[in-house]
């Protein structure tokens, strides 16, 4: 009897790894679609080239900033994997913190640890990334909010139960 009691324990604290990487992926996708289409259209970009280049930028330094904000397949790929990874890495770290959470509450604390994700690296990593200190605006920690609520959501939409095994 006291091996299912702990099986059962363990098995509500586990993570879905699954859920964890789908939520991360599909908040990043919203996220950068956010970026790509908004930022422009509010004048906080001059293309929906720059936010990638941006995020380029941090692996490849800032010779990939505009101008011109175009688009450039290399710089376009190391964004997409630098901002894929993190998001995913985003989603995992939510999802050990909100798996025995209700919907609006991992919802909640899904947005506040993507607001401490843009003061992380809007504020704290400027000296490393001064570009990031430009699109400090309020789309930038709207999409945040976004990408955090879509993540906690997702997570706690898919995420099944681990089963425990003897």
């Amino acid at each position: 009897m006291a091996e299912i009691a702990v099986q059962h324990r363990s098995a509500a604290g586990s993570i879905d790894w699954s859920a964890a990487l789908v939520a991360g992926v599909v908040a990043g996708v919203v996220f950068l679609l956010m970026e790509m289409f908004l930022m422009p259209l509010f004048g906080f970009a001059p293309t929906m080239w720059a936010p990638p280049r941006m995020i380029g930028a941090i692996g490849l330094g800032e010779s990939a900033l505009p101008p011109p904000a175009t688009f450039d397949f290399g710089i376009v790929m190391v964004a997409m994997l630098i901002h894929f990874a993190t998001s995913i890495l985003f989603a995992l770290a939510a999802a050990f913190l909100i798996r025995n959470l209700g919907m609006g509450a991992a919802i909640g604390v899904s947005i506040v640890a993507a607001l401490l994700l843009y003061l992380f690296v809007f504020y704290l990593m400027t000296p490393v990334w001064p570009w990031f200190a430009d699109a400090r605006n309020w789309l930038s920690i709207l999409a945040h909010v976004v990408f955090g609520a879509i993540v906690g959501w997702w997570y706690k939409a898919r995420a099944r139960p681990v089963t425990g095994r003897a």
